[in-house]
């Protein structure tokens, strides 16, 4: 006889707290009317659950996201990279410390090559109808940032294939978490035919109706929750008979109050662990996204010291506002500076120097309104340097031309290559391709950019515009 698996997916929540007690009422009711309709029903989060621009996620290093699955009694979760290389070693390990469900992920072992204790590689679940599914994880692999924070990360692909050995005839249905985007999905499905459904994160991608490639089922429900993935799984015993998806949007759904007055309190715990001071200033810090300023020159000051470059390059649009005199906290900094974006340094011949500094100049590139590579901000804003000195003069085309490049006040060496300190988005796309094919790249983890300013303002040096 036919029965109904359903198979509810969260994914790329992004610490976007706002949504969360729509899809707690949903998911709560859903739940209740399952159980009374006697339907089976899997509830699992596909990463990046948490982020921490957000200021609950980054006072509680992530536990209170923890606690908000608890309380939607997840059945399983994977880790995306916000979990796997946003956090500290140490935070990452005792993230799960208090979880009430399991964390599937077969990709990731501690550096002596085991498995953390907080992970499993799959897990089985049993119905009463007698099917047996298989959850599986994987999640996106950043090797060197993973290895500089004391993990090893390996390649799905691989890890997937041994994952699958293991479950062999021990499974109905096999349902993959997959925190790798939809390209690889795709490959996967090619690849791994025996998957039934693929439950998509990382690039945010919506899929609807969900998409069949060999076969496979992929499934993609976007970002910050507003949305929830559906899988429709009609199964007879071990036989699965049908598979369709869908999204449900949460936009019309009632708040959870349970869930509204716990984020509220944590909100204001959170505040309490944020208003450690950090330092006093005596005037204030300016700010100008298209022209030199007071704060834009501490920052690449502060990434050029902490780097130890002969250079830097950071763009202004990574602070969000000026910083006012008088006493400043973490909470203001991580305002200021919310990214998931480390400092780091690149090394890169002085033509190629030249090349990326006229591209960072262009009207495009700042006023480029990023989405991704860890960029929290509005617009790209100018690029600020610290030991490069940029002379330009208006032509009759009214734009502007560089006419020379001084570096530590000498002209720049086409022949000689430089240590540039930057942040480590330039390093992960193409908005500078030179940057991305550099072969020497040195990352500095964990310190964010907001703990690399921390550290400038607690020297109490004097600012000067660049």
């Amino acid at each position: 006889m036919a029965e109904t698996i359903h198979l509810y997916h969260t994914n790329d929540l992004h610490s976007y707290f706002e949504n969360w007690p729509m899809v707690a009422h949903y998911l709560k009711r859903m739940k209740k009317e399952h159980a009374e309709d006697g339907e089976e029903m899997l509830l699992v989060d596909v990463g990046d659950h948490l982020d921490r621009v957000h200021p609950i996620t980054e006072a509680t290093n992530g536990k209170t996201n923890v606690e908000l699955l608890n309380d939607l009694e997840y059945d399983a979760v994977t880790i995306g990279n916000n979990e796997g290389i946003t956090l500290p070693h140490d935070a990452l390990d005792t993230l799960y410390d208090r979880a009430a469900f399991p964390v599937i992920l077969s990709n990731l072992y501690t550096e002596s090559g085991e498995r953390p204790r907080w992970v499993e590689p799959y897990k089985i679940f049993s119905f009463a109808n007698g099917t047996r599914a298989a959850v599986l994880g994987v999640s996106v692999f950043y090797e060197k940032f993973y290895q500089l924070l004391g993990w090893k990360v390996t390649d799905p692909f691989q890890s997937l294939r041994e994952t699958l050995e293991l479950i062999k005839d021990q499974a109905d249905i096999i349902i993959l978490l997959s925190h790798l985007g939809i390209n690889d999905d795709e490959l996967l499905a090619a690849e791994f035919p025996e998957i039934d459904v693929i439950l998509g994160a990382h690039t945010h991608h919506v899929l609807e109706k969900g998409k069949l490639v060999n076969n496979v089922l992929l499934t993609g429900a976007g970002k910050n929750c507003s949305l929830i993935g559906h899988v429709a799984l009609s199964v007879d015993g071990d036989t699965l008979l049908s598979k369709t998806a869908n999204v449900i949007s949460v936009a019309a759904e009632p708040e959870c109050e349970d869930v509204k007055v716990f984020l509220d309190a944590e909100r204001k715990k959170s505040d309490e662990i944020l208003s450690e001071e950090v330092t006093v200033l005596d005037r204030d810090l300016t700010l100008d996204w298209f022209g030199p300023s007071d704060f834009t020159a501490l920052l690449a000051s502060a990434v050029k010291e902490w780097c130890k470059g002969d250079v830097s390059m950071v763009n202004a649009g990574l602070l969000l506002e000026p910083l006012q005199a008088g006493s400043v906290t973490r909470k203001d900094l991580h305002r200021i500076c919310p990214h998931p974006i480390n400092p780091c340094k690149v090394q890169l011949k002085g033509d190629v120097l030249k090349e990326v500094i006229a591209e960072s100049r262009t009207e495009k590139i700042e006023q480029l309104r990023l989405k991704g590579l860890g960029f929290r901000g509005k617009v790209m804003g100018r690029m600020i340097f610290d030991g490069i000195e940029v002379r330009s003069e208006q032509k009759s085309d009214g734009l502007n031309h560089i006419t020379g490049i001084l570096i530590q006040g000498e002209p720049l060496d086409p022949d000689r290559t430089y240590e540039v300190a930057t942040v480590d988005m330039f390093t992960l796309g193409v908005l500078y391709p030179s940057i991305y094919h550099a072969e020497k790249k040195t990352y500095y983890m964990p310190e964010m950019l907001r703990d690399v300013l921390a550290w400038k303002l607690k020297q109490g040096h004097s600012y000067k515009n660049a």
